[in-house]
């Protein structure tokens, strides 16, 4: 289990998922568990988890969804 000021992300728990078609050696990785979202990079499986709080990826994901990170 991993501690974590917003609780403890429990990896043991965690199903990794990465985007559909995603073959590559490094992709993003995301799990759910319980009330936190961890991200990873997948070619770094032992390496350093983000953990998100349910507001803090829902505000994520909806910056995506609106173009917020595009680079052009």
């Amino acid at each position: 289990m991993t501690a974590h000021p917003k609780g403890d992300f429990d990896l043991s728990r965690a199903v990794w998922q990465r985007a559909e078609g995603d073959t590559s050696e490094a992709a993003v990785e995301v799990a759910f568990v319980d009330d936190l979202i961890g991200m990873r990079n997948s070619a770094e499986p032992d390496g350093p988890v983000l953990v998100f709080t349910q507001a803090e990826w829902d505000a994520f994901v909806a910056g995506a969804q609106d173009g917020e990170f595009d680079l052009d």
